[in-house]
């Protein structure tokens, strides 16, 4: 049996992109989150870009985007990005170490319920392994200290894992 895709554009879910801010106010790791709808023919990392106000052309090399995940909420693929540094990040949020929700049921991983600072979390330590594992990352880690000095403290993870340290 050969299976058919219909490609039509209400086939497909709806997709938000989510760019999850990084930055530091007074030594302490803040995070903020901007989303909107992926527009039609659009790409997320373009929106992922605008959201965070950085630059397709930016040579800036402290400037780091990452796609950190995607689950689905509100009736949407919600695709998430890391973006660092925050170029505004004095009404950013403190962030606050918890552990993160998980999912209970093994064949429903996107079961957990995630708040943002769930998603931030998550996003910075999946930052901070790949800074011992990604040369572009390493990169430019070296060239914000304080705001990675604070990423590099967190516990490292990989994406994915179902159950955070």
């Amino acid at each position: 049996m050969t299976a058919t895709v219909d490609s039509s554009p209400s086939a497909h879910p709806r997709v938000t992109v989510e760019t999850v801010l990084l930055g530091v106010v007074g030594g302490e790791l803040r995070y903020r989150v901007r989303a909107e709808p992926l527009p039609d023919g659009g790409h997320p990392d373009t929106l992922a870009r605008e959201l965070a106000g950085f630059s397709a052309g930016d040579a800036d090399p402290a400037r780091l985007l990452h796609s950190t995940s995607w689950r689905f909420a509100g009736g949407a693929v919600v695709l998430t990005y890391a973006a660092l540094p925050d170029p505004r990040p004095a009404g950013a949020i403190p962030l606050e170490l918890r552990p993160v929700p998980y999912a209970v049921d093994p064949l429903a991983p996107t079961g957990a319920r995630f708040s943002a600072r769930d998603v931030a979390v998550h996003a910075c330590r999946h930052l901070a392994y790949l800074r011992q594992t990604d040369p572009v990352v390493a990169l430019t880690a070296a060239a914000v200290p304080e705001l990675w000095g604070l990423l590099g403290s967190l516990d490292p993870t990989v994406a994915g894992l179902l159950v955070q340290p």
